[in-house]
C-alpha cells in the first residue's frame, strides 16, 4: 500500500519505516528541510536503536518531502504523527495538527478516489472528530467518511526501543466510524498478530490517555512508597518484587528513583488535567501524580546536602542527561531540574551522557561536559540520572554516589552510597 507520513520525528518515522519494512512505499512530509535531507539519504535526523539499519535496508521504498499535493496524490492513507506541545496552562498546542490538517485538506480537494487520513498523534478526546475533521470538510469541500475516511491510531512506541514496540505491540487500536476506514485500516496492520481493537475515534483517543496516565500514576506511586520506605531502612524494590508476585497487579513501572521525562507523560498528564477543568472536572489523582514527580529529583540534591552541606564551589558530576537510556531525548529530563539546583547552589557541575551531550548543551551551555564517563568520577560527588548500561562499568571505589536509578556496582562499591529510594 502507498501510505504518507506527516511528520517525521519519533512516531512518524520509525512508524513510516515500519510500514516500509512491511512492504509499503512510505512518502514522509516535513516543513524541516534537515530532516527531509537526513531522510531521503538513508540516515535518521533522531537516535533510535536499529533505526538506521532499517533505513538503509529498505532505501527505495521511501522518501521525504516538503509538498503535501504529492504525498497525498500519490498514496492511499495519511498518517498525522506531528507533535502536541504544552500550552503554557498544560493544556495541548494543537498549532501543528491544525496547519497539517489544512494543508492535507487542500490536497484532498484535488484528489479523486477515497483516502483515508489517520490521526496517530496524541491529541485529546474529541480533537480529531472536533478540529481535524472540519478542516478537512472545509478546506476539501468533501464530507468525511463519505467522500473521504477519517480515523485514529494511537502509538504506543518507547523511545528508545520504538522499533522493537512497532513489531512487537501488545495491541492496535484503531478509532473509525465507516467501514470502508476500518477496512484499509485492518488491511495495513493485516500482518500483525496482535489484539485489534476497533473503537469510536474518541474512544481511541482516550484509551492513549489513559494508559500513559496510569503508567505515570505507577512510577509516582511506587516513588512515594519509596520515600516512606526510604525513612524506613527498607528497600523498595523488595517490597515491589513482593507486590508485583501477585497476579492482579503487574510489576512493571514500578521503578522507584526520581521519576519521569520524555515528550509523553509529562506533557500528556497536564492536558489530560487541563481537559479535565475543561470539562467541570476535579483530576486528584493525575495533579499528585505529577506533584510527586515534580518534587522527586530534588529529593537527590537533598541527600547530596547530608554529605556536603555547602554545594557552593564544590564539583558535582552528573552521570545521564537523556530522559532514559538508549536515546538523545533531554525533553523534561530529570536532569534538566538537577543541574538548575546545583547552578544555584554555586556547584561546578560537570556532566556526561553517551548520546544527549548536545541536546543537553543546547539548555545548559555554562557547565562542564565530560567526553568520558571516568571524567566525571573526579568530582567530589556524583549524582546517577540515567540508567544507562556503561555506568555499570565504573569504578566507584572510594567515592560519594548518590543514585537515582540503582546502578547496582555503585551500590556495592561507593565509599558512601546513597540510594534515593532505599
Amino acid at each position: 500500500m502507498n501510505i504518507s507520513i506527516v511528520g517525521s520525528g519519533y512516531v512518524g518515522l520509525v512508524t513510516g519505516i515500519g510500514f516500509a519494512e512491511l512492504g509499503n512505499n512510505v512518502i514522509f512530509v516535513d516543513i524541516d528541510k534537515n530532516k527531509l535531507a537526513y531522510i531521503n539519504s538513508g540516515k535518521p535526523p533522531i537516535f533510535e536503536p536499529g533505526l538506521e539499519e532499517l533505513m538503509q535496508k529498505n532505501k527505495g521504498r521511501y522518501y521525504g518531502t516538503e509538498n503535501y499535493t504529492e504525498a497525498i496524490l500519490n498514496s492511499r492513507v495519511t498518517f498525522i504523527c506531528v507533535g502536541t506541545p504544552s500550552n503554557r496552562d498544560g493544556s495541548i498546542n494543537l498549532d501543528y495538527i491544525i496547519s497539517a490538517s489544512k494543508k492535507i485538506g487542500k490536497a484532498l480537494k484535488v484528489k479523486d478516489g477515497f483516502h483515508v487520513v489517520v490521526v496517530k498523534s496524541t491529541v485529546t478526546p474529541g480533537t480529531t472528530e472536533e478540529v481535524v475533521k472540519p478542516i478537512l470538510e472545509d478546506l476539501s469541500g468533501k464530507k468525511a467518511l463519505i467522500d473521504f475516511g477519517l480515523a485514529m491510531n494511537p502509538e504506543f512506541l518507547r523511545e528508545g526501543s520504538a522499533v522493537k514496540d512497532f513489531f512487537n505491540p501488545d495491541r492496535i487500536v484503531i478509532g473509525v466510524k465507516d467501514d470502508r476506514s476500518k477496512k484499509i485500516m485492518d488491511e495495513i496492520y493485516s500482518k500483525f498478530s496482535c489484539p485489534k481493537l476497533f473503537v469510536d475515534i474518541k474512544t481511541a483517543e482516550m484509551i492513549k490517555y489513559a494508559a500513559n496516565a496510569f503508567l505515570a500514576t505507577k512510577i509516582s506511586f511506587a516513588n512515594e512508597i519509596g520515600n516512606i520506605c526510604k525513612r524506613l531502612g527498607i528497600d523498595v524494590y523488595e517490597v515491589f518484587k513482593g507486590v508485583g508476585l501477585d497476579h492482579r497487579i503487574n510489576p512493571s513501572f514500578f521503578r522507584a528513583g526520581i521519576g519521569f521525562g520524555g515528550s509523553c507523560f509529562p506533557k500528556d498528564i497536564r492536558a489530560l488535567i487541563a481537559k479535565a477543568r475543561e470539562l467541570g472536572e476535579d483530576p486528584k489523582i493525575l495533579k499528585a501524580v505529577l506533584d510527586v514527580n515534580e518534587e522527586q529529583p530534588l529529593r537527590l540534591i537533598q541527600l547530596l546536602k547530608k554529605h556536603i552541606p555547602d554545594l557552593k564551589g564544590k564539583k558535582i558530576g552528573v552521570l545521564g542527561l537523556a530522559f532514559k537510556p538508549n536515546t538523545d531525548d533531554v525533553r523534561e529530563s530529570r536532569a534538566i531540574p538537577i543541574v538548575k539546583k546545583l547552578i544555584e547552589e554555586g556547584a561546578k557541575v560537570i556532566a556526561y551522557d553517551p548520546i544527549a551531550i548536545d541536546n543537553f548543551k543546547r539548555l545548559f551551555p555554562q557547565i562542564e561536559y565530560a567526553s568520558k564517563a571516568d571524567e566525571v568520577l573526579d568530582a567530589d560527588a556524583i549524582l546517577i540520572v540515567t540508567e544507562w548500561e556503561e555506568f555499570e562499568k565504573l569504578d566507584y571505589t572510594g567515592k560519594i554516589v548518590i543514585d537515582g536509578r540503582r546502578i547496582e556496582k555503585a551500590r556495592r562499591e561507593a565509599e558512601i552510597y546513597e540510594g534515593i529510594c532505599w
